[in-house]
């Protein structure tokens, strides 16, 4: 998991970054509201973790600009030492999903981080995803590119959403893995075999290769 944390507060920042290590969430931090708001923008994350009260831009300008000015629906959990009502719902009236008063226990700050990520993965896959010319309708189960039908099996569909979500990041094989089949990994290598069948499905028919192995560490997609 990749987040954004965004506040002001060095000592808990710097506290709350080696928590999150800890829990295997990797954190991207900002000291501002202007250089949040960049980083927010710059690349896809799985949540934000954004304080109210920072300098440059507060963080209710910022929940507001990210889903009203460039369409970003990441989940956005705030934080603030705020614990009047009025404050929580102008979080919440600005696009946020959930509110952390402060002091918290770190651990219930992770919990919630978990939830609003599962729940924001749970909502992605109702829709049609679209990476370029690639497009998957999740519901039905249907692929296309530049217009074509596309079959897959039920493995390599469910391998090529995990890319098609996380995209423009590399995910690890033992991501994919883990997502596949959790702790019960097949002994053999069958993920290259899957990989194969979908790069024969998504890559060979057209021009350009859509899925790209980076070595040493996962796959991710590319479009032009």
């Amino acid at each position: 998991m990749l987040v954004l944390l965004v506040e002001d507060h060095h000592l808990l920042a710097e506290t709350l970054i080696d928590y999150l290590a800890l829990e295997s969430i990797e954190v991207d931090y900002a000291a501002n509201g202007l250089a949040g708001l960049e980083l927010a923008k710059s690349q896809p994350f799985d949540a934000i973790i954004l304080d109210v009260n920072l300098p440059g831009m507060d963080g209710f300008t910022i929940c507001q600009k990210l889903r009203q000015t460039y369409q970003i629906d990441t989940p956005i959990l705030m934080l603030t030492a705020r614990d009047q009502l009025e404050d929580k719902m102008t979080g919440f009236a600005q696009g946020a999903d959930d509110y952390l008063v402060k002091p918290f226990e770190n651990q219930e700050l992770v919990m919630r981080l978990q939830a609003l990520v599962k729940r924001h993965r749970g909502e992605v896959t109702q829709k049609k995803l679209q990476v370029g010319d690639l497009v998957l309708d999740v519901g039905s189960q249907q692929v296309s590119r530049e217009g074509k039908p596309i079959e897959l099996s039920p493995t390599c569909f469910r391998i090529l959403t995990i890319l098609v979500r996380d995209y423009p990041q590399v995910v690890t094989r033992e991501a994919i893995e883990q997502e596949l089949w959790g702790s019960d990994v097949p002994d053999t290598d069958v993920l290259r075999s899957h990989i194969y069948n979908l790069r024969k499905g998504v890559d060979n028919p057209f021009e350009s290769a859509m899925i790209q192995t980076v070595k040493g560490v996962g796959l991710r997609l590319h479009a032009d």
